[in-house]
């Protein structure tokens, strides 16, 4: 008896771990559509987020290749594309920098920043202007850097990054937003325009369509980390257990939130039934 009971939990075991291992080496490619009458055309974004050093193949040659196949008009990134910890000595960068590098000279990128950039941005005793050089060099490129900061593109649309501060990304309890408070860091949202808000924290999508974004994109959660079947995402990096927002699309009084699983992960390495994920954003003219 006690055999049988060993083998089945061993099984369960290698099941486990061969499902975390195929989970946090690849990706799957998935496409939202989001109707607009406030746009002139159809229009594409890939939506990158949560990379933290990862790569998929030599160079992330995967992620260009998943990227090209789509050729969107732009890539929008919300934050996370490098985890802000030092391992042997230095930050792992390098696979998200060389990665936007590489598209850059194909697409147009729009950056918005996550909590790990935000920390080695405000953390220059501990990290030095290792923030100014990483944005500095992928600015050099056309990379464009949007902290709390809006653009207009082509076909009437507006692209607004949020850069909250680290009080917003708490363990366990969530900040309070007051009502307002985007609206002094970013300005007031246009009425006329198609607003995209690249926001790194889900949690305050409420506010963010209180704000006035048409669409959000977000990502942070890393797709609840563990996800069951009928449930969803299991806990959040915020230690939050059953998110409501996990992953997926969301919706609010005709409004809309995109919010990637995200690609790497950081401190626990564990995806479960769960891949990284590039998403393929399609606005369709109504």
């Amino acid at each position: 008896m006690w055999i049988y009971i060993c083998i089945i939990l061993i099984l369960i075991f290698a099941f486990v771990v061969a499902v975390i291992y195929h989970d946090t080496h690849t990706f799957v490619v998935r496409n939202y559509e989001v109707p607009s009458d406030k746009v002139e055309r159809d229009y594409t974004f890939v939506l990158l987020s949560d990379l933290h050093g990862y790569e998929f193949g030599k160079d992330n040659v995967k992620l260009y290749e998943a990227v090209d196949e789509v050729s969107p008009d732009a890539i929008l990134v919300s934050g996370d594309m490098f985890t802000a910890e030092k391992i042997k000595g230095e930050i792992q960068y390098r696979p998200g920098f060389e990665l936007l590098s590489s598209l850059s000279s194909k697409y147009k990128i729009y950056y918005g920043n996550g909590n790990h950039e935000h920390k080695m941005k405000v953390f220059t005793k501990e990290y030095g202007n290792f923030y100014d050089r990483y944005r500095n060099k992928l600015t050099q490129k056309g990379i464009v850097f949007l902290e709390n900061d809006s653009v207009v593109i082509d076909d009437n649309i507006r692209i607004t990054g949020l850069d909250l501060g680290l009080e917003y990304f708490k363990k366990i309890t969530k900040k309070s937003m007051d009502k307002g408070y985007i609206n002094r860091l970013v300005g007031d949202s246009s009425k006329e325009k198609f607003n995209v808000l690249i926001a790194h924290n889900p949690q305050y999508f409420n506010e963010y369509t209180e704000w006035g974004a048409n669409l959000t994109v977000s990502g942070h959660v890393h797709g609840g980390i563990v996800r069951l079947p009928l449930i969803g995402g299991v806990i959040s990096p915020a230690i939050a257990l059953f998110p409501r927002f996990d992953g997926g699309k969301f919706e609010k009084e005709g409004n809309t939130m995109i919010l990637s699983r995200g690609l790497g992960t950081h401190t626990i390495h564990v995806r479960f039934y769960n891949p990284g994920e590039v998403c393929v954003i399609r606005i369709r003219k109504a």
